[in-house]
């Protein structure tokens, strides 16, 4: 039997990180691969393309974030070179700037938590205030990213859990909350306080360099997937774009034998998908045959939150004194970024003018605005951070609304999120909103869920090798040992008598 006669069939659907990670390792291992986007791009919410007059516009702009090391290592293998420098970033409110960040890999290293309290330059927040976290630090131990944690805290909203350890209300609203809006983009009382330890560990607080970000010099779509589905493409894997799935087909035996995208059929031995939770709730709404499974059709209780994305393009050069920059307080429960283009990308280096990208997170009382109502506010909203845009005119702008375009893990949908095996045996999930052991999040944990769903098709079929997963840096000694002493006296305590 010939090579191409053995070959599986895999359906790959979604071209984000997660799509491209489990197609790219596929396509490696000698599948045929077809990779299914529904888009004119790939790359979702991180898709990037050209307006009408050739200006490079996308859906928000994403870090990459010091501990992104399977993200870094994919970026190496396609010998690109699409980062910044590591940035500094700042952080203000309607009162002006509140605070700034170093580059904490260039600070003598600390024990963490220290370093992020102490190199962190508030410029308001009192030491008091700052102090009131200290008693978070047990629920930081506690919470190891274990099922049985999850179950814990997903409970509960972050803002109890603030509330419960003392944090002080200055504190919450000044630093917690800003980070809670701008890291799972929604306020405190609408997030799991699971999700927010998981975020807030792996993003600032297990190792003081984590917090350290670079940016891509330019779109992700143009910078890092076309190159990477250049290397796709040259290994085997198909990808083909305006491909939307309407229904996952199962047979009478419980497996799935291809995809339906309207009319069109792809006939597969396996398929992964790669999509949003608001992606495949759609299929799912659409399918007649994934509503014949309750994990599938319990999806419809999760949800995601609407996203806004903007690009303004001044009529003169204005001093950001740094390239990124978190915002909180203009909106009661909206968090949004804005960014120094000239700073960042290559293509806005050399221009005249300024040009900067405004992203608004849980915005959904911002998208019925028209775009010139958009454009006004977001001017007026950067110039309260800095003044000399007030007198500057936009003369040219992008605006782009994404209803749903983010997960949303408020409390309680830790039950409904789905782990990369499902129970039609060879159909396999991937993206942000799986459930995995692997402890990263956002962009770095919908590639690695790639990865996990790809290894899992290696195995159903004993074919090819499978692909290496660089775990998180482990924690800290002192970390180690604090998380030990509580699981040993948590699995204690489960043989006392209950006296209550």
């Amino acid at each position: 039997m010939s090579q191409m006669s053995e070959q599986k069939k895999v359906i790959v659907i979604g071209a984000g990180w997660a799509g491209l990670g489990a197609t790219s390792h596929l396509a490696q291992q000698g599948y045929d691969v077809t990779l299914l986007e529904a888009a004119p791009y790939p790359g979702g919410l991180v898709a990037g393309w050209k307006t009408p007059g050739g200006k490079s516009v996308e859906g928000g702009i994403h870090g990459f974030w010091y501990p992104y090391r399977n993200i870094f290592s994919k970026v190496k293998e396609l010998g690109i070179e699409p980062f910044t420098r590591f940035t500094r970033s700042s952080q203000y409110s309607p009162a002006g700037l509140e605070v700034e960040s170093p580059i904490f890999q260039d600070e003598p290293r600390l024990p963490t938590p220290l370093g992020t309290f102490i190199y962190t330059r508030f410029k308001r927040l009192p030491l008091s205030d700052r102090l009131s976290a200290l008693p978070l630090l047990y629920s930081i131990i506690d919470f190891d990213n274990s099922h049985e944690a999850w179950q814990r805290y997903d409970k509960i909203t972050a803002r109890e859990l603030f509330r419960q350890y003392g944090v002080s209300e200055r504190l919450y609203k000044e630093s917690f909350e800003p980070m809670l809006l701008v890291g799972l983009f929604a306020p405190g009382e609408q997030c799991s306080a699971a999700a927010a330890l998981g975020m807030l560990y792996y993003f600032i607080l297990a190792h003081q360099p984590d917090f350290d970000v670079v940016w891509c010099r330019g779109t992700v779509g143009e910078k890092i997937f076309k190159p990477w589905i250049a290397k796709i493409e040259k290994a085997g894997g198909k990808v083909l774009t305006n491909k939307r799935v309407s229904d996952i087909v199962v047979d009478k035996t419980g497996k799935t034998i291809g995809v339906k995208c309207g009319d069109e059929f792809f006939a597969a031995d396996a398929i992964i998908s790669g999509v949003s939770i608001t992606g495949m709730k759609k299929i799912v709404e659409s399918s007649s045959n994934l509503n014949n499974y309750a994990q599938f059709r319990n999806l419809a209780n999760l949800k995601g939150i609407d996203v806004l994305a903007t690009r303004l393009w001044f009529d003169r050069k204005i001093n950001i004194p740094l390239p990124s920059n978190a915002c909180f307080g203009f909106d009661a429960t909206t968090g949004w970024t804005f960014f120094d283009l000239n700073d960042l990308h290559d293509e806005y280096q050399n221009e005249p003018n300024t040009v900067i990208e405004a992203d608004f997170y849980h915005a959904n009382q911002l998208l019925p605005m028209t775009d010139e109502q958009i454009i006004n506010k977001v001017h007026r909203d950067v110039s309260t951070c800095i003044p000399t845009f007030s007198a500057a005119q936009v003369v040219d702008s992008s605006v782009i609304r994404v209803k749903e375009g983010v997960t949303h893990f408020f409390p309680g949908s830790y039950q409904y999120l789905l782990s990369v095996k499902t129970d039609i045996p060879n159909l396999y999930l991937s993206g942000d909103w799986i459930v995995t052991r692997h402890g990263s999040w956002s962009q770095e944990k919908a590639y690695v869920t790639g990865l996990e769903a790809a290894n899992l098709v290696v195995e159903e079929f004993n074919m090819g090798i499978k692909a290496n997963i660089i775990p998180i840096e482990a924690d800290e000694p002192h970390i180690q040992v604090a998380r030990n002493i509580n699981k040993t006296i948590r699995d204690w305590t489960k043989f006392l008598p209950n006296v209550w």
